[in-house]
């Protein structure tokens, strides 16, 4: 997650520090996931997610200095919200994601990989989350690292995790990975889109090992088709 009160002289220092590539492969295939036939449709999902039954105490704001308007909703099965798209890059760095590309890049996720390093937005589809606070505190709504979400711009889904947190007042923001699935500009300098993205992490889902996008699509058509009733 970016911090926007990042220092000059800490961006100054950062845009100079040396780039990091990764040392190994990862131990996963972390190619496109082909999308099934049968898959539920952007439409259906949006359907189910239409009304909002407010389980935040009080709304999150989309950007620093945006007004809070925007609520965590949430069902039996769900909680999820609709907001823009800011750009992660944050985790492990790599050519599209590192401190020469993003000025408010850290070398850190809140959740790890099984290796133990952390997360790779540039090729792992995941979304960041609020950090616990007086707003909204994930854990208390079946939600984790590794949770599997559906996040919905225009007619698309992408299946993804959640693998990383944020300031505890500011929502909607997804990795470089995400970003570049839903066909939305994964630049973290003026990428994103300002509006039109929601966000439904299915409660008490995880995926192990958090970095297998795989499992996360299969988890994910899996929980999408129990929330719209198609089984």
């Amino acid at each position: 997650m970016r911090v926007q009160s990042l220092s000059l002289a800490a961006a100054s220092a950062a845009l100079l520090a040396p780039t990091t590539a990764p040392t190994t492969t990862p131990p996963y295939d972390d190619r496109p996931v082909t999308r099934r036939a049968d898959a539920v449709a952007a439409a259906d999902l949006l359907a189910k997610v239409r009304d909002c039954v407010p389980v935040s105490r009080g709304n999150y704001r989309s950007d620093y200095g945006a007004p809070a308007t925007i609520p965590v909703c949430g069902t039996r099965d769900a909680v999820y919200w609709k907001a823009d798209m800011d750009i992660d890059c944050d985790g492990r760095p790599g050519p599209r994601c590192n401190r020469r590309t993003d000025p408010y890049f850290a070398p850190s996720t809140a959740f790890a990989q099984s290796d133990g390093r952390p997360l790779s937005a540039e090729r792992l589809p995941f979304i960041v989350v609020p950090a616990p606070g007086r707003i909204w505190d994930y854990r208390e709504h079946g939600v984790r690292g590794g949770s599997v979400v559906a996040v919905i711009h225009r007619d698309r889904v992408q299946y993804a995790v959640v693998g990383d947190t944020g300031p505890q007042h500011i929502i909607g923001e997804a990795s470089y990975a995400t970003a570049k699935a839903l066909g939305i500009r994964p630049d973290p300098h003026g990428g994103g889109v300002p509006s039109g993205v929601t966000y439904i992490v299915f409660k008490n889902t995880r995926v192990s090992p958090i970095e297998d996008h795989a499992a996360a699509v299969a988890a994910g058509e899996r929980a999408a088709k129990r929330f719209v009733g198609t089984r």
